[in-house]
């Protein structure tokens, strides 16, 4: 029987499945017929039955019987488990206060009611809040200042499109949906493909143009670019005039950012800059697909900034196929505040950043905001030991004998060997959800498939059964999943989750003129602004450039750290997820440094030699790989592979500094390191 489902992971595909059921177990798992999906999805998902049937699942509540971090724990029932955390966390709010308490989750599910669960108790109890700075913290403040709404143009539309530029992302690995349809328009009509990426990747290879520029540059190319699209008379002044704030002062600016002025600071040639601006310039229908990675850097709302103004300089927005997309996250318009418990209480706790968990778990009182430790921690859906900035600090927090930990998972990972409570998931396919996507303009809703494996909880269930130990009452921990899908999408003007169960899906798609912010973009004014206020997205902001420009906020490379680490997804893996299968396992090998042939061949180091990355922060021992399409100082390691599959059990985030980007952001790809080849 094949039955239909949507993949919960951290991507903005959030593809619809078909999955293939028989006695209690899956089989194929297929793409469903959605029409952004439109039957195709990654390998890792399309071999899921590997992951729902693993041998190492969770299958029942664990006590941690050894020393912290050393893996040995004793099953227990959730009886037990429930009045173990629920007495920890009346101590900790007795002792002090309830901002001792610190819900962790992030993305593992993407799904509206299993994320917002812990949320919600969090919320109600008054604990710390959660800063969400990973993946989108520093891209959404860049494109808001801009755009000043969170959407963009339907890639379906590249069908219609003259070029496409892939600027900072690489969707072979990350959204291989997107990929689908740039094959569609470059088979059927030939159309030109441009990536921007300091690395050869596998969307790279498949490119035209592959523009190789620094790590944390690409403000500066944007710039120039806009400064050849001005000088040669490419730039649309009637849309510009139009549509945005546009002035003699930006245009001023804008001209002293020339080709060579960028080359300098990217590492490309002029010539290089200069030939991609006249492409851009002259395919009026050019679609921009704005990534995430490159603004993982502390210039990277400024770069994002930058980047998005290059559809508004040529006019692409006006054409079938022209203008840009970043997110369609903010399409949909759902009121999530009964979901997140919102709707009769406006949380006073302070909101802690999730990027700088090391340094608020071993103390650091600037970290904390002035409050009281973290005595009790409850981690969801992440997996910080492994996924967060500096990874050792996250491990020595992690180790205090006066912190609790309650980790709520489908794996044993790396966090949950340092718990002293593990309780087990249950995966997509055991639990019902609701999803909107960022890749897409579809909301989809799933249903449970398969019986919870063993003693599985979902996130709703498990919070809900926590509440009442905790005597905290919302009507939500009273309705099931599926009701509160029904609750969701009633109380947001739509129809409800049987309604939306028959269709299969609802396009949320706006019409042309809307969709390309021909009626207007998201300001008051509805204009396009090249001179942001800053002010308005943040309190931090005097550091930020008034204009569209490069920001000199990256950390530079200096003598005695030469290079410049790239921390890139794997195509393999998500985050750590799928890093347990055997497929994803084989498929990527071992953990490798992906280094320039010239600067390799300057160091002695040849393929699959032991080098060490290190910085002030840790140093990593791993094997190395001599590539083309970077520049000597860039250095790339995909990842995230777990801590122990590193030589030395030390994994490639101890070298990424905690300290946040503007206003607030992890920024993964902006450190400096020097790289040695070990005997």
């Amino acid at each position: 029987m094949q039955v239909p489902a949507v993949c919960p992971h951290d991507c903005p595909s959030v593809c619809a499945l078909k999955v293939e059921v028989k006695d209690g177990r899956i089989g194929r798992v297929r793409g469903g017929d959605q029409p952004y999906t439109d039957g195709v999805i990654c390998a890792k998902v399309a071999r899921y039955a590997e992951r729902q049937h693993h041998p190492e699942r969770l299958r029942e509540p664990l006590l941690r019987v050894g020393a912290k971090g050393e893996g040995r724990f004793a099953a227990i029932s959730w009886d037990e488990a429930l009045d173990r955390l629920a007495e920890r966390l009346r101590t900790a709010v007795d002792r002090h206060g309830p901002e001792s308490v610190w819900p962790y989750h992030y993305a593992g599910t993407m799904g509206l009611v299993q994320r917002a669960a812990l949320r919600r108790l969090g919320h109600l109890a008054g604990w710390s809040r959660q800063r969400e700075t990973f993946c989108v913290a520093l891209s959404d403040v860049g494109w808001m200042a801009g755009v000043g709404a969170k959407r963009g143009v339907d890639a379906r539309e590249m069908v219609d499109s003259e070029l496409i530029v892939v600027w900072g992302g690489n969707p072979v690995h990350t959204q291989v949906n997107f990929m689908h349809w740039v094959q569609k328009a470059r088979r059927d009509r030939e159309v030109p493909l441009v990536v921007v990426d300091p690395y050869r990747t596998a969307t790279a290879a498949k490119a035209d143009l592959h523009l190789a520029l620094r790590p944390g540059t690409d403000g500066a190319l944007a710039c120039a670019v806009m400064q050849v699209l001005l000088a040669e008379g490419l730039a649309d002044r009637d849309y510009l005039a139009a549509h945005s704030d546009f002035s003699p002062a930006v245009e001023a600016h804008l001209m002293t950012r020339t080709p060579e002025w960028a080359a300098a600071i990217t590492g490309l040639p002029a010539t290089q800059i200069v030939e991609f601006a006249r492409l851009y310039g002259r395919c009026k229908r050019s679609y921009l697909r704005v990534g995430y990675g490159f603004t993982r850097q502390r210039n990277g709302a400024a770069a994002m900034h930058a980047v998005s103004c290059l559809p508004a300089v040529s006019g692409a927005w006006q054409w079938p196929g022209g203008g840009a997309l970043y997110s369609n996250g903010g399409l949909y318009g759902l009121d999530t505040r009964f979901l997140n418990g919102l709707d009769t209480v406006e949380p006073a706790a302070r909101r802690l950043d999730m990027a700088q968990i090391g340094a608020i778990l071993t103390g650091d009182a600037q970290a904390l905001l002035g409050g009281p430790a973290v005595n009790v921690l409850l981690v969801q859906n992440t997996n910080p030991a492994v996924v967060a900035p500096d990874s050792l600090a996250v491990r020595r927090g992690l180790l205090r004998d006066d912190l609790f930990t309650c980790v709520h998972e489908q794996f044993m990972t790396e966090t949950a060997k340092y718990a002293d409570l593990v309780l087990p998931a249950t995966t997509f396919l055991e639990h019902d959800d609701l999803y909107q996507a960022s890749g897409h303009t579809h909301l989809q809703l799933s249903r449970a498939c398969l019986a919870p494996l063993g003693e599985c909880r979902a996130n709703h269930d498990f919070i809900a059964s926590l509440a009442r130990r905790l005597a905290i009452d919302h009507p939500a921990f009273g309705l099931t999943a599926w009701q509160l899908v029904d609750r969701l999408l009633q109380g947001s003007g739509r129809e409800g989750a049987e309604a939306l169960a028959a269709a299969g899906w609802q396009d949320c798609a706006r019409p042309f003129a809307e969709a390309h912010f021909l009626t207007g973009f998201g300001h008051a004014d509805g204009r396009f602004r090249f001179a942001p206020d800053w002010s308005a997205l943040g309190d931090d902001h005097a550091a930020m450039p008034t204009l569209p420009d490069h920001a000199e906020l990256i950390d530079p490379p200096t003598a005695a750290l030469p290079f410049r680490l790239v921390a890139a997804p794997a195509r393999h893996f998500l985050n750590t997820t799928f890093t347990e299968t055997p497929g994803s396992q084989r498929a990527e090998g071992r953990p490798t440094a992906l280094i320039a042939r010239e600067a390799g061949q300057r160091l002695g180091i040849a393929d699959g030699d032991r080098v060490r990355l290190g910085n002030a922060q840790a140093s990593v021992l791993l094997h190395a790989r001599l590539v083309d399409g970077q520049l000597p100082d860039t250095v790339v390691v995909e990842s995230q592979w777990p801590n122990a599959a590193f030589i030395e059990g030390v994994g490639i985030n101890a070298l990424v500094s905690a300290r946040p980007g503007w206003p607030a952001g992890a920024a993964y790809h902006d450190t400096a390191i020097r790289v040695e080849r070990v005997g």
